[in-house]
């Protein structure tokens, strides 16, 4: 039988705990106490561990618990070198930690954790409703006490101002703030003790934030990244039953594989989403079948992306009677649609007319989008070859976009440097070079 290698992920929480092996053993054992499984490890159990061998699997949690209270955190299975507890796609007891774990990485101001996040998986599972509706996490006693409606409240309030930042000022600063709410506050409150309509609340809230992460690292192009959180926000929306962001995530990932080129993976997610809401009200409609037109018009489904529209613009139409709603799918936003569906069925025209409505309809709190669909503006102008056009709705992204940490903007304005590079002998174009050097990062205009 070869060496045994160390554990060195249980060998460092071991040295941040200063504990002694004997102290060591003697907080395990007690945890056994508390949970009524009464355990007698001393000195070589601890060491055995540390040396490598692996813990009984109904122990590890009681190690983790130890550290963790020690420690004053959340401690993982991966983080003390454990293989991840048993479970399926569900959100089972997994789901918490590898939350924590995700989050984590995600804290790093560093990103270093992160580069590895950035390639986009078509093969990856996602979890069907029925298989994630109704599995509650298992309850996990002792680090957040119990909690009602008032920590449920303030998770809502934090994922909205959040929201506001990244539609302001681009995710590339708000996503961190938004992990580390992850990690140090609503973990420990889906492991609280919780009436159950609390507990379901909370983990529809914390699939709510998990949707909004996962979204802000799709803006910093972070795609293998936003795929993990999405799929924790599908779990814990279907273990609080929360259909709502279920279907949104669900068509959040479409538009993450539809602006990757991923038509045939975007039009399965679209329909899965369309899917798992047959009762959705009119702008919940328009929503997702704006999203089904998109992705079937990457794909040549000419005829079934026409459909969609018709069907989205009918739905808006009636949302709209009913009541305006900001914050939500808008006219502004089923217009960005209609000029992408017509931008890829190649009537450049009226993907130009479409994207001028939507901006025009766009309200002024969502900077990030505005900016980034002039630019689009702009090269869609420069398609049909009026570069004075494209130059002066470049000039409009270049006024806000200082304001914005976005990497989708960022590219955009890559993309703009390269369009007119070589039109620099019109002196617009060169007015728009020289501008863009001016504001844009020394990375994107060298």
């Amino acid at each position: 039988m070869g060496k045994r290698d160390p554990n060195r992920g249980l060998e460092r929480l071991f040295r941040e705990s200063t504990w002694t092996l004997s102290q060591f053993a003697r907080e395990v054992n007690r945890m056994g106490t508390e949970r009524g499984t009464p355990l007698r490890y001393r000195e070589p159990s601890v060491h055995q561990w540390l040396g490598g061998h692996l813990p009984k699997e109904h122990v590890r949690p009681l190690i983790l618990e130890a550290l963790a209270r020690r420690l004053r955190r959340p401690v993982t299975h991966a983080e003390a070198g454990f293989p991840p507890p048993g479970g399926g796609t569900g959100p089972g007891p997994g789901t918490v930690e590898g939350l924590v774990d995700l989050g984590r990485k995600d804290m790093d101001p560093s990103r270093r954790s992160v580069l590895g996040y950035s390639l986009f998986s078509v093969a990856l599972t996602v979890p069907d409703w029925p298989d994630v509706v109704g599995r509650m996490e298992a309850v996990q006693k002792g680090q957040a006490g119990r909690i009602g409606m008032p920590e449920v409240d303030m998770v809502i309030a934090m994922t909205e101002r959040v929201s506001e930042l990244d539609d302001q000022f681009g995710g590339r600063h708000a996503r961190p703030m938004a992990a580390a709410f992850l990690v140090n506050t609503v973990t420990p409150y889906l492991r609280a003790d919780a009436p159950e309509a609390v507990r379901k609340a909370m983990m529809s809230a914390a699939s709510d934030l998990c949707y909004l992460t996962g979204w802000m690292a799709v803006d910093e192009g972070l795609h293998g990244l936003a795929q993990q959180y999405y799929v924790k926000a599908l779990q814990l929306a279907g273990a609080s039953e929360d259909h709502l962001t279920y279907c949104t995530t669900l068509r959040g990932m479409s538009v993450q594989a539809v602006d990757l080129g991923h038509g045939p993976e975007a039009m399965r997610l679209a329909d899965a989403a369309a899917a798992a809401s047959p009762q959705a009200g009119p702008r919940m409609r328009a929503f997702l079948a704006g999203q089904q037109a998109h992705a079937a018009a990457q794909t040549g489904e000419r005829s079934s992306a026409l459909l969609y529209l018709k069907e989205a613009e009918a739905a808006m139409d009636k949302a709209e009677s009913r009541e305006k709603a900001f914050g939500s799918y808008d006219p502004s936003a089923l217009h960005y649609h209609i000029s992408h569906v017509r931008h890829e069925l190649g009537d450049l025209p009226g993907a130009v007319e479409a994207m001028k409505e939507s901006d025009k309809l766009c309200y002024a709190v969502y900077r990030r989008s505005r900016v980034k669909e002039r630019a689009t503006l702009a090269e869609f102008q420069m398609q049909m070859g009026h570069l004075e056009a494209a130059c002066g709705t470049w000039n409009e992204a270049l006024d806000e976009y200082p304001l914005v940490q976005s990497n989708k903007v960022d590219q955009r304005m890559q993309t703009m440097l390269r369009m007119i590079r070589p039109h620099l002998k019109n002196r617009t174009a060169r007015a728009l070079h020289e501008r863009a050097r001016a504001v844009a990062p020394a990375t994107l205009s060298a």
